[in-house]
């Protein structure tokens, strides 16, 4: 198997787990950047006709898993990857964010909602063709009214 190795480190306002949004609409505004390592730097060409790219990162500070979890959207029992909980088996964390800049390996970016110091894995470009399904989409136990997302945030119970 091959053993992931960062290549960057995300930088961004929120120094503790607790009380962070818990998805990039909920971190509407929050600006952050991206310290890509050198050896990586040149992967970054063309990466600026983006507006959106999309971040596969460590949820570094996780430790351990449960297969059934109560998410901070719910308050009801879930299997674990029905959820976007961060204690995972891989502990892998994926956030789409706004491009603004790119300057000397520096990634600007906006809607951030990762903890800071957190190691980036990879970067994607985000391509709605590609990444937003047609058709008919359901999203579970998502559905319910009371399911917002825009103030919901991170509290002790994956820490």
């Amino acid at each position: 198997m091959t053993k992931l190795k960062p290549i960057g480190i995300i930088h961004s306002p929120y120094k503790n787990r607790e009380g962070m949004p818990i998805q990039p609409t909920g971190a509407a505004g929050v600006s952050g950047t991206i310290e890509v390592f050198d050896e990586y730097r040149a992967g970054l060409k063309d990466l600026d006709g983006f507006s959106h790219i999309i971040l596969l990162y460590l949820f570094h500070l996780s430790e351990g898993f449960k297969l059934e979890v109560v998410p901070f959207m719910d308050t009801s029992p879930r299997g674990l990857f029905a959820t976007r909980a961060p204690r995972r088996p891989n502990h892998i964390g994926l956030s789409v964010v706004r491009l603004d800049r790119i300057e000397d390996g520096l990634i600007h970016i906006q809607d951030v909602d990762i903890l800071e110091g957190t190691p980036l894995i990879d970067i994607k470009p985000y391509v709605p063709e590609f990444d937003s399904p047609q058709g008919d989409v359901r999203t579970g136990w998502l559905e319910k009214p009371e399911a917002t997302l825009r103030n919901k945030q991170s509290d002790s119970r994956f820490i």
